[in-house]
């Protein structure tokens, strides 16, 4: 198993957006209103590193929040100077930032790549011009592809943001902007089902009846198909759902779309879901069966409030059982019948979309 990682969050909501996009409000979905002034910055560094314990554990300074190399430039550096001297003296071993694509050329390249920055997650969204425009995202598909070829040439690790579910979105367009994504080659990813935040025009547009956000189910089994792509290839998936905090919540500032607090979860107790609705059916198995698996996966596989329990059962009459164990099969009366995730999904992406698709 790989070792925990240890994250300091320095949230800069605002600073350095250009403008703003149809489903954004940056300080509620960061819960961060203030500037981050430098003293600010090292007090926030400071404070995370006492709770982390003394081992040898990666750790790293991300900036997430606003378009961090839209910021000025003056302003940029201070940041990255701070996060610079806490990885020259070994405190810390990894710089992270998000930003737009739009605002990624070689001068700020040079800059992040002198600074010691790793990793640069961009939000790409969408890979549907049509989405991003009707989002008023502000930027073009090419410019997510040039600017993802530039950070790549650099050495830089890449991250992309997708975002399901966006005004104007199909599942073909979001299953596509997942493809896209793969073939430029990202070493990350993170996706975030679209969700209407109060005071942005996508809330506008849901009021207004001109928008309809995913309901749960739906972005359950959109993220479910997509994830499944990334792990296909080999790609991180490092989130999935927005991060809950006090203000993105249900009855919060959350008004509408697919928010659940274990969003992850659910998608990967529906790719469990999917899978063993596969065995039961080829294997012809009635009324029992045990999944011999380790104690992380018996709660995937049972589902969230152990729905997926109840899902088998209602629909056939089928009582799972579990049993801890190192080795993972499934025991139906005297057969033993392999239970190989990783072998399911390489066969349904083969299938379902054509191997040769992602090989680009």
């Amino acid at each position: 198993m790989a070792k925990k990682e240890y994250i300091i969050p320095i949230f800069i909501p605002f600073l350095g957006c250009p403008h703003d996009c149809a489903f954004c409000n940056q300080v509620k979905i960061t819960n961060y209103k203030d500037k981050m002034e430098p003293s600010k910055v090292i007090s926030e560094i400071e404070k995370n590193l006492a709770y982390f314990p003394a081992n040898d554990n990666i750790k790293e300074i991300a900036f997430f929040g606003g378009s961090f190399t839209g910021l000025d430039y003056d302003v940029m550096t201070g940041y990255l100077k701070i996060a610079k001297e806490y990885k020259e003296k070994g405190i810390i071993d990894r710089i992270r930032l998000s930003t737009r694509p739009d605002y990624i050329n070689n001068f700020i390249l040079d800059t992040l790549k002198d600074y010691g920055v790793d990793i640069i997650e961009l939000g790409i969204q969408s890979l549907s011009q049509d989405v991003l425009d009707a989002n008023e995202r502000g930027h073009s598909v090419s410019a997510s592809k040039d600017a993802s070829q530039l950070i790549k040439s650099y050495g830089i690790k890449l991250g992309h943001q997708i975002m399901p579910g966006l005004f104007m979105d199909s599942k073909e367009k979001m299953i596509s902007t997942a493809i896209e994504s793969i073939k430029i080659g990202p070493d990350m990813v993170r996706i975030y089902p679209t969700l209407v935040i109060k005071d942005t025009k996508l809330a506008f547009l849901y009021e207004a009846g001109i928008y309809k956000p995913l309901d749960l189910d739906e972005a359950v089994e959109i993220s479910s198909e997509i994830a499944m792509l990334y792990m296909y290839k080999g790609i991180d998936i490092i989130r999935i759902g927005l991060q809950p905090t006090e203000n993105i919540n249900e009855g919060k500032d959350v008004i509408a779309g697919p928010f659940h607090p274990a969003f992850r979860q659910l998608v990967e107790a529906n790719i469990y879901r999917t899978y063993l609705e596969e065995i039961i059916c080829d294997e012809e198995i009635e009324d029992e069966l045990t999944i011999f698996t380790n104690d992380r996966n018996i709660s995937l596989i049972a589902g969230n409030n152990k729905s997926n329990k109840k899902y088998f059962y209602d629909k056939y009459k089928i009582k799972i059982k579990f049993k801890s164990s190192r080795d993972q099969y499934i025991l139906y009366k005297d057969k033993k019948i392999d239970f190989d995730l990783d072998l399911f999904i390489r066969n349904y992406v083969e299938k379902n979309y054509g191997g040769d698709l992602l090989l680009d």
